[in-house]
């Protein structure tokens, strides 16, 4: 195991690597670029070519990506052309954001979706099967930002019970922790509901799927030929290997999350790093959008590592190799 998480780290170098040109390649191609945006402002052009000077874009590209290399190796990403301070501080106001709401979410999800899934399986074809992939049928035929917009108009302005936008009410800033804390998990449910509800709907899917092919495997045929009880086979056997692939998947799904939120956090105007990602591409401030590039392609790495390490400890006969 130690030597599969050592190999996974190196081999993760050059992939990072590979995305960082890719990442400024794409960022090169791009019309304009930050100074751009202050076009048209007070400032004379003379001023706004001395912007660009001081930003280092009037270097060549080569020039420019080696000193983006070079700092990023030195763990120096930077500073915000937009907020004029290092990006590590910009993307750590947001990052506790994001974490609690991807966490929320994530438990919701599976909270919902294992349960849902065992049903649907264990009931095939019968009342609540049907109920649940009713349920399924609308979630995937429903767009979260239709989705998204219902919750917002039916709980918040028609029935005014949860907030809509932000991460906290302004009025109890210092206040209190416990009036913080309070506000904070109001403002995290309609985003987490909507983020997990519609979501949770594959894993329902391939949770059922994974149950009913059990139920008709040879292993189940022959623990009924010998008699075992039908609940023994369906808790023992059938439903311990149907969790397998869900084991594999924690660890990603909650990376997933974490960098999934972009639309969440846009609709809902909740400042995570969802929401600092799109800002900073539409004003071309390519300091804290490569950053984020980098930060959730290292996430999608260790997701995975996360999950195969989760799939051997549920099941100890399955090995990394």
């Amino acid at each position: 195991m130690i030597k599969t998480i050592i190999r996974r780290l190196i081999i993760m170098v050059p992939q990072l690597f590979v995305i960082m040109l890719v990442t400024f390649a794409l960022q090169w191609m791009m019309p304009g670029d930050f100074v751009s945006n202050l076009v048209g402002s007070e400032l004379t052009w003379q001023e706004i070519e001395a912007q660009r000077v001081q930003l280092g874009l009037d270097n060549p590209w080569y020039y420019q990506f080696w000193n983006w290399f070079t700092s990023v190796l030195r763990f120096d990403f930077g500073i915000s052309a937009q907020h004029h301070r290092p990006v590590v501080d910009v993307i750590g106001e947001r990052l506790s954001n994001t974490f609690w709401l991807s966490l929320a979410q994530t438990i919701l999800l599976f909270a919902l979706a294992i349960p849902l899934g065992i049903i649907a399986g264990r009931f095939a074809r019968r009342w609540p099967d049907k109920l649940i992939l009713l349920y399924g049928f609308i979630g995937m035929s429903l767009p979260v930002l239709v989705y998204a917009i219902i919750l917002i108009f039916f709980f918040g302005f028609n029935l005014q019970w949860l907030p809509v936008r932000g991460s906290i009410d302004p009025v109890v800033v210092g206040t209190g922790a416990v009036p913080e804390l309070l506000s904070r998990l109001r403002h995290l449910i309609l985003p987490t509901i909507a983020g997990a509800t519609l979501t949770g709907v594959g894993m329902i899917y391939t949770l059922r799927i994974q149950i009913v092919d059990g139920s008709v495997s040879e292993y189940a045929k022959t623990a009924r030929s010998k008699g075992v009880p039908s609940k023994v086979i369906f808790n023992k056997h059938i439903l311990r290997n149907s969790l397998i692939p869900f084991a594999q998947g924690i660890g990603f799904t909650f990376i997933g999350l974490l960098s999934g939120t972009i639309f969440i956090e846009q609709i809902f105007s909740y400042p995570g790093m969802g929401q600092l990602f799109l800002n900073s591409i539409q004003i071309r401030d390519f300091a804290v959008a490569s950053t984020l590039v980098l930060f959730y392609s290292f996430l999608s790495v260790i997701g995975v590592l996360i999950g195969d390490i989760a799939v051997t400890v549920a099941d100890p006969r399955i090995h990394i190799k």
